[in-house]
């Protein structure tokens, strides 16, 4: 893998982790622990002393605390992740497995682990530095230590946590509640679509705004006829990421002419061309390497550079909520809603997707098209064995063509709604 599209890769395999968050904030708790524990034993260099009333806490007394703090904390911490558990599990029976992957990115239950854990970390520290008096007096002797700053700061944790508990019982079944999870993958299709949108209109404008001698004049019309080479990433899962910038630029420095036959959220083998390579004799190995390096694989699909992907989150959905066992037409209704606002936001957020031709690198672009088949013709089937849903479909393409200016993209959602109608007569 090369090291942009690797790194694209970790960033979003550690976004996606319950573990990432929690251990940075327990390591936290351990220098917090560090640095309360060294005020205590020189509390001189404060400005500022605590009141005789918070110094009145004798060695017993500490432990106590501490130690009722700690094991209540984890056993809450266990009981309150078992319900995660058990909600996770329930959405992904009832919604489809390919949504634990929004409850693992869910920051709300990342931050509440880690709240408590750290907690639990910090307390247990702190009790160890609680000592008693040992030894008669004299030289050798060990004085009786009670850390009473590091005892504020763990009732303060504490009383975090106890705030931390009450947010995780509203945040769980929130985070179950079918419109919320829709509204996710609504809201992070429209973000997507009109950072791209935004992406394209840079390029437009620093393309102007260039050298003409810049651009890449001596790339004649793409080859016909077969290919001088295919390339293959040697490894089996779906393709996460890959980097068309560095892809790009390797046709330009070596010559070549590339058609990508595999692009982010397919799933290849070892023996699957993902390249296919015009206008060289001889492939060399580093040359090679270099365009598998292009490529970050993994054992699912997900949905960065992978618009489809929420999309068919959103159609599985609805074909769920369809389904005889569950017959739930007005869940399939609120998919359709967002599949709808997210082909709006594609074809009117300035001016909509553009498709611009590439003169060295091939491949199907995201389009407007692309997304109203992925959208609409996949749901299609499911929508229309339910009246209700199966009108509202009409209704939503019936709107969307009319808000729609441009002519290509109303001629594409047309043939859409005679599809439609077809289907439903059928």
């Amino acid at each position: 893998m090369g090291h942009r599209a690797l790194l694209v890769k970790l960033v979003q395999d550690v976004r996606a982790s319950y573990w990432f968050l929690p251990l940075v904030l327990a390591f936290g708790a351990i220098l917090l622990a560090q640095v309360t524990l060294y005020i205590d034993h020189h509390a001189a260099i404060l400005p500022f002393g605590l009141p005789d009333s918070w110094q009145s806490t004798q060695v017993d007394g500490a432990r106590a605390t501490l130690a009722v703090i700690s094991q209540s904390i984890m056993g809450v911490a266990g009981v309150m992740f078992s319900m995660t558990i058990v909600a996770v599990s329930f959405a992904s029976g009832n919604f489809g497995p390919r949504l634990i992957g929004n409850f693992m990115r869910d920051r709300g239950n990342q931050w509440s682990l880690g709240i408590l854990i750290a907690t639990f970390v910090y307390t247990l520290l702190v009790l160890r530095a609680v000592q008693s008096k040992f030894g008669a007096e004299g030289p050798s002797a060990i004085a009786a230590f009670v850390p009473h700053y590091s005892l504020l700061v763990a009732l303060a944790l504490t009383l975090m946590s106890i705030m931390t508990i009450i947010y995780l019982l509203h945040h769980i079944p929130e985070t179950i509640n079918v419109s919320n999870i829709t509204a996710g993958l609504g809201t992070r299709m429209i973000r997507d679509l009109r950072s791209r949108i935004d992406q394209q209109h840079e390029e437009a404008e620093e393309k102007a705004g260039s050298d003409p001698a810049d651009d890449d004049t001596a790339a004649g019309d793409f080859p016909k006829g077969r290919p001088d080479h295919h390339v293959t990433l040697d490894d089996s899962g779906y393709i996460q990421t890959w980097n068309k910038d560095r892809l790009d630029r390797l046709a330009r420095e070596n010559d070549l002419y590339i058609e990508v036959l595999a692009q982010t959220g397919d799933f290849v083998s070892p023996f699957a061309p993902v390249l296919s390579i015009w206008n060289i004799s001889e492939l060399s190995e580093d040359l090679r390497a270099d365009l598998c390096e292009c490529f970050a694989i993994g054992y699912s699909p997900t949905e960065t550079q992978n618009m489809g992907f929420i999309l068919d989150q959103l159609v599985e959905m609805t074909a769920r909520a369809l389904s005889p066992g569950v017959n739930d037409p007005y869940t399939a209704i609120n998919c359709i809603n967002w599949i709808y606002t997210g082909l709006s936001t594609a074809a009117n957020y300035r001016g909509g997707l553009v498709v611009k031709p590439e003169r060295r690198i091939k491949m199907d672009p995201l389009s407007f098209q692309l997304l109203l088949d992925a959208g609409i013709e996949q749901a299609l089937p499911y929508t229309n064995s339910d009246p209700l849903a199966s009108r509202h479909m009409a209704m939503m393409l019936r709107r969307l063509h009319e808000e729609t200016s441009r002519a290509d993209l109303c001629r594409a959602i047309s043939r859409m709604m005679k599809k439609a109608s077809k289907a439903q007569e059928d």
